[in-house]
């Protein structure tokens, strides 16, 4: 299994997050797009922003030990498949932080895009650390600070590739994937978290 080069960021105008461009082999990105594609129960979902909801550009898969609520929104679990539960022992290992949920996104091609966020809900904690593996096309992966938006750092995020975001990334940070027109292809984005569940859902 390729690791690939680890390039770790931060510091002053940078954000906190640690690239890994061939975290996954080629043969097991293949083959883990080709079966998440298939194996999915991919839906549509809807966002509240400002009182309106809206239809997010994209299809997701929740997968967790528990509902999460986001942008207003609850996300029922799907259970683990042998495949993710693998993949979060893997980056667990790997990055050093326990993860018990991952969103998938499918990406169908470059309309589909997540405008300017931070995960930044309180079930997160202060500092959450995110692994965030990306399959299919390349996309850019933009973060801009939440104080001065002419700080902004561009990744282009490659098939089998990891992106580590840590410390400060979602209090000081935002980011996005926006529209590509020239992007034909899917791409899948596979992001794990840990985050405490509420009361209701022990």
């Amino acid at each position: 299994m390729g690791a690939g080069t680890c390039q770790g960021r931060g510091g002053m105008g940078k954000p906190p997050i640690e690239l890994r461009a061939t975290y996954l082999s080629t043969e097991e990105a293949d083959h883990l797009m080709s079966h998440l594609v298939g194996a999915t129960p991919w839906r549509t979902s809807s966002l509240t922003m400002y009182g309106r909801t809206i239809a997010m550009p994209r299809l997701i898969a929740w997968y967790a030990d528990a509902p999460y609520t986001f942008s207003g929104s609850t996300q029922p679990p799907n259970a683990w498949t042998p495949k993710l539960a693998a993949l979060r022992e893997r980056l667990a290992a790997d990055t050093g932080a326990p993860y018990n949920s991952v969103l998938l996104n499918l990406y169908r091609d470059g309309q589909d895009s997540i405008s300017w966020h931070s995960d930044d809900e309180a079930e997160l904690g202060p500092a959450p650390t995110i692994a965030s593996v990306s399959l299919g096309a390349t996309r850019d992966f933009v973060m801009r600070r939440k104080d001065d938006h002419t700080v902004k750092e561009t990744l282009a995020l490659t098939h089998g590739s990891l992106v580590v975001m840590r410390d400060d990334s979602q209090s000081a940070w935002q980011h996005a994937v926006p529209k590509r027109t020239r992007v034909t292809e899917p791409r899948i984005n596979l992001t794990f978290r840990w985050f405490e569940p509420r009361p209701e859902h022990p």
